[in-house]
């Protein structure tokens, strides 16, 4: 961190700022990471910096479909690395679903790091990209996958996720769940479900509700599911950006 002091307004914002550096620093986080986060703040401003019910809706679908998942995996990049390890590795735990690093800027390096920086924070096994292993339908370096992650998965939990892979996945025939604070992104658009909100905020909010339905019955789970519209998550946050602009 650098010497902001907890009393100053935009705290919050400039320790996630400092920590997106700081991936720099250690090799996890692209430079392009530092652009991408910056978008994403102005979205938070609009949708008020805060979990709205719509979000909290979403989440709980979210796990849901995550706990129900034949073979559920968390897709993760820099950026995601670099913020919340901590709750990646607790919500790999909770759901018992592999992670997998995948980046799209291509560097084997910064693949390597991340995972190392994952483990550091408690993570026993991260998945890397195989170069013999291909998604169909993407050109991009997102398109390697690991033959027991990616290559195999029904759901993939995929914060901060660029367009063209999400893409690829739904038209895979993958399920894909994301955290995008752009209501308006490809990401959003095309995703199974969407988590309009801050990675910071939803992350520990879907670590405590993985743990909290640990017990409940998939048939409850699958119920929710059900009744899942991403439509209208998408619709409320956007109807919640224009209340914040007018």
């Amino acid at each position: 961190m650098t010497d902001v002091p907890r009393s100053h307004p935009r705290y919050a914002s400039l320790r996630l700022r400092d920590a997106i550096v700081h991936g720099i620093e250690i090799g996890i986080t692209s430079p392009h990471g530092l652009i991408a986060h910056g978008r994403g703040e102005a979205f938070d401003y609009l949708i008020g910096e805060q979990t709205n019910a719509f979000a909290s809706q979403a989440i709980r679908v979210a796990v849901a479909r995550l706990r129900t998942a034949r073979h559920p995996v968390l897709s993760i990049n820099g950026n995601t690395a670099a913020l919340v390890p901590d709750d990646i590795v607790r919500l790999s735990r909770a759901l018992r679903a592999p992670i997998e690093v995948n980046i799209f800027h291509a560097s084997t390096e910064r693949e390597r790091a991340i995972a190392a920086h994952l483990q550091q924070s408690g993570a026993e096994t991260v998945l890397l990209p195989d170069p013999e292993v291909t998604l169909d339908h993407i050109d991009s370096n997102r398109r390697f996958v690991h033959p027991d992650g990616l290559a195999k998965a029904d759901v993939v939990f995929v914060p901060l996720e660029d367009g063209d892979r999400c893409e690829a996945l739904v038209r895979a025939g993958v399920e894909v769940i994301t955290i995008d604070l752009n209501p308006l992104s490809r990401t959003a658009q095309r995703a199974t479900i969407t988590i309009v909100d801050n990675l910071s905020r939803a992350m520990p909010a879907l670590v405590a509700e993985a743990m909290a339905v640990a017990a409940t019955p998939a048939s409850e789970l699958n119920a929710l599911v059900e009744k899942c519209d991403n439509a209208a998550f998408l619709a409320a946050a956007i109807e919640r950006i224009r209340a914040g602009v007018l």
